[in-house]
């Protein structure tokens, strides 16, 4: 599953984390590496139901600073967003115990590298549909 290592210390993790709260994160700081890392950092201090809601809040206002708008073709996409939210919580119930932040975010980043993972369980044309932007589908090629 991993190509290559990737290793964050924990002031960069804290400023990954800091600048997309403040929206002054580079927009092309803002990959796959940057969104598990923040959803791991909200999953870790918040609710369930909390940090979903601050992640889905938090990408919009973003996205929006950044001059991303969030329309029915870009910016936010909640499938995606649940998915990998869906995926952290799985990775961290078999793999957090005693970690730090620091540790669980740099194995997290290295195991889910693949920001290609959703299409292992969507369709390309389903995941990328209206209805899976705006709202949670759950997958059409194999279960979670």
């Amino acid at each position: 599953m991993c190509n290559k290592t990737f290793y964050f210390t924990s002031n960069e993790l804290e400023n990954i984390v800091s600048e997309f709260n403040d929206c002054t994160l580079a927009k092309s700081n803002w990959n796959h590496a940057a969104h598990l890392i923040v959803a791991l950092w909200y999953l870790t201090n918040y609710s369930e139901l909390e940090a979903i809601n601050n992640i889905r809040d938090r990408i919009k206002k973003y996205n929006v600073a950044v001059g991303t708008k969030n329309t029915k073709n870009s910016g936010y996409h909640e499938t995606i967003t649940l998915f990998w939210v869906k995926m952290i919580q799985k990775y961290l119930a078999k793999n957090s115990a005693n970690n730090s932040f620091a540790e669980n975010a740099n194995n997290l980043v290295n195991f889910y590298e693949n920001s290609a993972l959703p299409f292992e369980y969507y369709s390309r044309e389903f995941l990328m549909s209206e209805s899976a932007r705006k709202n949670w589908v759950e997958p059409d090629l194999k279960p979670l």
